[in-house]
């Protein structure tokens, strides 16, 4: 029997990449890696599935807030 289940974070979730310490939103996967993008934008990176780790709701606003801040801070 086929399983419907996703086996990795949704497209546009915002997640933390663990092994590198960095916070991305999903763009996609190739080749059973994950990419992500900066918040703000920037230079994507992959990072492997083992590594990430799915924010709830409340961390993911607090992330995208930081991020916010961040660029009013530097005047963006």
């Amino acid at each position: 029997m086929a399983s419907n289940q996703q086996t990795g974070p949704r497209y546009g979730a915002v997640v933390k990449d663990t092994k590198t310490d960095r916070f991305g939103v999903v763009m996609g996967t190739i080749g059973g890696r994950i990419q992500l993008r900066p918040i703000s934008g920037g230079l994507s990176w992959e990072a492997e599935p083992d590594g990430i780790e799915v924010l709830s709701s409340r961390q993911e606003l607090t992330v995208r807030l930081a991020a916010l801040n961040a660029e009013s801070r530097r005047g963006v």
